[in-house]
């Protein structure tokens, strides 16, 4: 009986075996005329990604050459660092790396918490209508074009007519131009893009919050918690995985803000803290009278390969000290 029963597992491990084998058997033609939907619309998405991400990095040589359309990139003499060189050694380049970094450190800071404070509120509110139309009222603004944002920051702050300065009228104080003073220029930047994407941002969380079983808030009713140590022993951790990726992910774009705001926001008087990296590339590759086509080009690598090494470092970090990571 005891033979019998040992025998078993064995018997069965090798029916396994011979399973997995009669699969790997089964060349990949066959596995695709078997399977050739999936493939197909696998197709698609690898043939977007082939032309529109992977190909254009094709480019990225000219960083590395004097490029000029005359002779094309495979024309171009090769200068190795030089743009590189140039770059670091440039005036402009602690200016810009202190503003790109200042301005993408500030928004981080002030907005990340608020679609995490809003989802948390927002999942304990009872009433059911009130908790949605919070929700569509805070992130109706996500859909709004960055163009409408910054029409709209313009008309408010404007120094004769704007809203801003006849409130501050009220109190005896002068007119401010809001977009022509530099100090102010952040503030303007973070905390409309605050209004703007809290709400949409929030629904990340609040998707995460689904997944928290509710005998748990019932369990921790009947030992009497109250609703905030409910929200921070319960729910606070049941978004924490996701937060730390989103952490992540803008930490290994700390080089990069968000180029079309900044750029319309800009003007001649707020240029101190309003040029970042990415406006500046675009107006020496692109808005010059001579373009610098490599020069523009070793700089956007540069932000590039320093972006992911923060995004590197920080997953490490993560995976280390929050059990959480990308990968």
């Amino acid at each position: 009986m005891t033979t019998s029963t040992q025998a078993r597992p064995t018997v069965r491990d090798a029916a396994h075996k011979r399973t997995r084998s009669a699969k790997s058997s089964v060349g990949l033609g066959l596995r695709m005329r078997r399977h050739w939907q999936l493939y197909v619309m696998l197709a698609l998405p690898l043939i977007w990604l082939a032309i529109f991400a992977y190909w254009p990095m094709y480019g990225v040589v000219i960083a590395f050459k004097d490029y000029n359309v005359v002779s094309g990139i495979l024309g171009s003499p090769w200068v190795g660092l030089k743009h590189f060189d140039r770059f670091v050694e440039s005036y402009q380049f602690w200016r810009l790396i202190r503003n790109t970094v200042f301005l993408h450190v500030y928004e981080l800071v002030a907005t990340f918490p608020l679609p995490i404070v809003l989802a948390l509120c927002l999942n304990t509110v009872r009433k059911k209508w009130f908790s949605r139309s919070a929700q569509l009222i805070t992130y109706a603004p996500h859909f709004i074009s960055t163009v409408v944002v910054v029409g709209l920051i313009v008309v408010l702050t404007n120094p004769s007519t704007g809203v801003a300065n006849r409130i501050i009228g009220l109190f005896g104080l002068g007119p401010v131009d809001f977009l022509g003073d530099a100090g102010l220029f952040r503030h303007l930047y973070v905390w409309s893009g605050a209004w703007q994407t809290m709400g949409f941002a929030a629904i990340i969380y609040l998707a995460a919050l689904t997944s928290v079983p509710p005998e748990l808030h019932e369990a921790a009713i009947v030992d009497g918690a109250s609703r905030l140590r409910r929200m921070w022993h319960i729910d606070l951790p049941a978004i924490v995985p996701v937060a730390v990726i989103l952490l992540i992910l803008n930490i290994g774009s700390i080089l990069s803000v968000g180029f079309e705001k900044v750029l319309l926001m800009q003007n001649n008087l707020n240029l101190d803290t309003a040029e970042v990296i990415d406006t500046y590339v675009y107006k020496i590759g692109l808005a010059s009278a001579v373009p610098q086509f490599s020069y523009a080009t070793a700089i956007g690598l540069f932000r590039s390969v320093i972006g992911l090494v923060l995004l590197v470092v920080a997953n490490t970090f993560a995976r280390r000290f929050a059990k959480s990571s990308l990968w």
